[in-house]
């Protein structure tokens, strides 16, 4: 185990802990865009969840007994101060707490709170203690060099020598916490390719026969060109080049049609942007080299006619 960190419920779990923010001098927000979400950890969490502290320091020991110091993440900061230093100025959280005692003594990079389909929000970060939410209400992760699953039994004993009394449940691993909050977008990710896989064979069938008919009708032709001293190379060409001409066309028509749907599921899309360069030039890539495949088989037939069997059937 590389290190373990605690808080009062795990990040990217719908769990969700927001309240307004108060600044010294101002009045008391109404509007939502004023709050931040909460979480309460100990010193060793944001090291273990790998989340980088980008300006001043991390919650540290010295800070449980007093806690009344937060870091904050770059959303927190540009929301209320803007391009100002963050570091030093204070804030308080509820109206029932109008005072702004709450120090700040970092700013860390943003990471998703509850959920990876929202946009980032502003998150505060305060020193964890036990009075917060009574017995029970505690995570811990943990951070190991190989399958964390593979520590489970290890981590339950130790917790049974600590306390045979407290229960030790819902373990689970941060990337299985966010496959199970985006479970239906994965299945209608699934449900997607394996119609995109569908269509595109049964488009590749069609072409296929297309141009396994075109040859046909154009033995003749091919026949006499071949006779004339047309290299079989050239014949393939031929055949090839009608085939990128039909995937062009597709090509255009489907861009223009991605285009403008896309908008339709961005929700769906994480860490990738609508109308992505990389991923249209790969789909693409597919679609050309499936559409080359396709035609392969009729060009390389093509290039096999007899000239003598060709003109003669002619």
């Amino acid at each position: 185990m590389r290190s373990s960190g605690i808080s009062t419920f795990p990040l990217v779990s719908h769990f969700v802990n927001s309240d307004r923010v108060i600044l010294p001098g101002a009045p008391p927000p109404t509007d939502r865009q004023a709050n931040t979400n909460l979480l309460n950890v100990d010193p060793f969490f944001l090291a273990t969840m790998q989340i980088p502290i980008l300006l001043g320091r991390g919650i540290e020991e010295r800070d449980m007994a007093s806690p009344t110091v937060a870091v904050v993440n770059e959303k927190f900061a540009a929301t209320f101060f803007g391009k100002d230093n963050p570091l030093g100025r204070t804030f308080g959280v509820g109206d029932s707490k109008p005072t702004a005692d709450i120090e700040i003594i970092g700013v860390a990079r943003n990471a998703r709170y509850n959920s990876i389909q929202e946009e980032i929000q502003p998150v505060a970060y305060l020193p964890y203690t036990p009075k917060l939410g009574g017995p029970g209400a505690v995570f811990f992760q943990l951070r190991t060099a190989g399958d964390p699953l593979a520590v489970a039994g290890a981590v339950r004993q130790i917790a049974a020598q600590t306390d045979s009394l407290v229960p030790l449940t819902g373990m689970n691993t941060q990337s299985r916490q966010i496959d199970q909050t985006i479970s239906q977008e994965r299945t209608f990710a699934n449900l997607c390719t394996c119609f995109a896989a569908l269509a595109l064979l049964i488009a590749c069938v069609g072409l296929y026969g297309t141009m396994a008919y075109a040859v046909a009708r154009r033995t003749g032709e091919i026949g006499i060109r071949m006779a004339l001293g047309a290299a079989r190379g050239n014949i393939m060409w031929i055949v090839l080049r009608e085939v990128l001409k039909l995937a062009a066309a597709g090509l255009v028509i489907g861009l223009a049609a991605a285009w403008g749907t896309t908008h339709l599921i961005a929700s769906y899309l994480f860490g990738t942007r609508p109308n992505d360069p990389l991923t249209i030039a790969i789909s693409v890539a597919i679609l050309a080299a499936a559409g080359l495949a396709a035609g392969y088989a009729p060009a390389w037939r093509a290039s096999r006619i007899d000239p003598m069997t060709a003109l003669r059937n002619e």
